[in-house]
């Protein structure tokens, strides 16, 4: 039996509502935390809610267990928009984040998009009780992505190529690609490229993949290292113009928390040791027939980079 589109997508929803009850993100983690700073000796962990994200937050968690550290996991709260407050106000004390993005939100008009560069105006730009540790050369970008078909019936090679195109366009991302920086406004500014529409799915998951891959949109926000990206044959659009800036994993962390050695020295060994090659295949494997827990995924990584 052919499944219609809105079938599909409705599918995808269903699917994707199972998938954050079974992660816990059907509540808030700061609504159900006790206010306030975690305990002496304690780091309290939090990430975005995108399996990527928390994937790094829960071998940022492992690892440091593993080395006698205290940790609270409070994982899955929502965009920057949301995690960053709280680990500015302390309730949050490390999350795993990306440089160019974290910039754009400190910073909407900063223009540097090479990694150092980046990496170096985010930490001048941090309140002084936070600090950035070593970035990783693993790096994972928004990008914006079309189906094979659809590029190559356009000839399609960049955004650039895009761009003519845009007001026939109907456009798919979380609901913040909308207002952020490097988002939509970034699109326009850059590439004079206007959607006819914008549809709010979600942060590189499955609401989005099933919309591209149905027609309900024909451009979308995915992130590079996305498993969905090989296994659909999607076109991920060059960026000649820099709209989207380095995009380096980096532990956003609170200083009080990183003057513990076995915090630092750890987390600085995680990024040391990643690449984004090995990034999109955890992701892979997140996302592969047997859907291993993440912790599962964490400890082998962990072990196979000799970091215990």
């Amino acid at each position: 039996m052919i499944r219609s589109p809105r079938a599909l997508l409705v599918g995808a929803v269903l699917a994707a509502g199972a998938l954050l009850a079974g992660c816990g993100g059907g509540s808030d983690p700061l609504a159900t935390a006790p206010a306030g700073p975690s305990a002496q000796g304690t780091v309290r962990i939090g990430s975005a809610n995108f399996t990527e994200n928390r994937l790094l937050a829960e071998i940022y968690a492992t690892a440091l267990e593993g080395k006698g550290v205290t940790v609270e996991r409070r994982f899955g709260i929502g965009s920057r928009e949301t995690y960053y407050p709280a680990v500015e106000r302390g309730e949050i004390d490390l999350v795993p984040d990306y440089t160019g993005n974290l910039l754009q939100f400190l910073d909407p008009q900063a223009t540097a998009t090479a990694s150092d560069q980046v990496y170096q105006q985010v930490s001048s730009k941090l309140p002084p009780q936070l600090q950035l540790l070593q970035q990783s050369p693993a790096e994972d970008k928004d990008a914006v992505v079309v189906t094979r078909a659809f590029a190559t019936q356009n000839n399609l090679r960049s955004i650039e190529d895009l761009a003519p195109l845009c007001p026939t366009v109907s456009f798919g991302g979380p609901p913040e690609f909308q207002q952020r920086a490097y988002g939509i406004p970034g699109l326009q500014r850059l590439y004079n490229c206007t959607f006819k529409e914008f549809r709010a799915l979600d942060a590189g998951g499955p609401l989005t993949v099933a919309a591209l891959r149905d027609g309900t949109v024909q451009a979308a926000d995915l992130f590079t290292t996305d498993a969905s990206i090989p296994e659909n044959d999607f076109v991920v659009l060059e960026d000649p113009r820099s709209n989207f800036a380095a995009q380096n994993v980096v532990p956003l962390v609170n200083r009080a928390k990183s003057s513990d050695p076995r915090v630092t020295d750890t987390l600085n060994q995680i990024s040391a040791a990643m690449d984004t090659t090995q990034l999109t295949q955890l992701n892979a494997r997140l996302a592969g027939p047997d859907r291993p827990d993440p912790q599962t995924v964490a400890r082998e990584w962990l072990n196979s980079a000799g970091i215990r």
